[in-house]
């Protein structure tokens, strides 16, 4: 799917924009970029709604430039792209650390947020993944090249089709994780991933929280989904986000993991649609 380009403070920002009508922002998680959201496209421009899906700077399509990864820069980053855009308000969704930067843009820019809803969403409690966690040890950036190099991820790429040609089901988050882990062979988008990485997590899981600086009623409404087999970040990070924040809703996905909008993305679609015109 076709994508365009601005050139946001000297980089080159890499963005998705399609359809016409009340503008939904996405914004993926670490390691990913806008093809978590293209298959969402067709879903929602033809119910009436404008999808914009930016690839972070690190990420994607988008510049890698040696700088500020925290949330607020990633924050400010998409505000800059609405406002090129000349967008005033939008719905604002967020997955895994797109989540973090969801909640970081709502408390900065609060008068650009109409709803927000939150996928498996970081910022939300300590724990998460000991491969997160094991991505900010000492050393890492020299363990990062040998495994995810060219010729480790060519044998996997071979065993995975092997494994295709058996019977094993496809499944479009291992994809996508796939898909990420292989840009880790790239060496600026290595040093973005550990940049990012390390504004967030430390050996003993998530450094920045959210949950002191959520008010427990806001005009806002919020919506909260959540694969109950989420094993990077638990689904009991949602369930006590929904009992602090009044009125917010939840929705958990049964059989999926950490990417139920990858998983059950018709389901995803539609939640969505209802969460923005109730």
């Amino acid at each position: 799917m076709a994508t365009e380009t601005v050139t946001l403070h000297g980089q080159e920002l890499n963005y998705l924009d399609a359809g016409v009508g009340p503008a939904i922002l996405f914004v993926h998680g670490l390691l990913g970029s806008h093809r978590h959201w293209v298959h969402l496209v067709d879903r929602l421009t033809s119910a009436g709604y404008r999808v914009l899906a930016p690839d972070l700077f690190g990420h994607g399509g988008s510049a890698k430039p040696t700088g500020d990864y925290s949330l607020g820069a990633h924050a400010a980053t998409l505000r800059d792209l609405l406002d090129h855009l000349q967008l005033e308000r939008v719905t604002l969704v967020g997955h895994s650390l797109g989540g973090g930067i969801a909640m970081q843009f709502w408390y900065l820019f609060p008068e650009r947020v109409q709803r927000l809803a939150l996928v498996s969403s970081g910022g939300l409690g300590r724990q998460v993944s000991p491969l997160l966690r094991a991505a900010v040890l000492p050393g890492s950036e020299w363990v990062l090249p040998i495994i995810a190099s060219r010729w480790l991820t060519t044998k996997v790429n071979i065993a995975g089709r092997a494994l295709s040609r058996i019977g094993w089901p496809a499944r479009p988050q291992l994809d996508e994780a796939w898909r990420g882990f292989v840009s880790l062979g790239d060496a600026d988008s290595r040093r973005a991933f550990l940049a990012t990485t390390r504004c967030v997590i430390d050996i003993g899981g998530q450094t920045v929280s959210a949950r002191d600086f959520f008010p427990t009623r806001t005009s806002v409404p919020i919506l909260l989904i959540w694969g109950a087999r989420d094993r990077i970040i638990p689904v009991v990070h949602g369930i006590a986000a929904a009992k602090l924040i009044d009125g917010s809703q939840l929705e958990l996905f049964e059989n999926a993991g950490h990417f139920p909008h990858l998983d059950e993305p018709d389901r995803f679609a539609t939640l969505l649609r209802e969460f923005i015109t109730d």
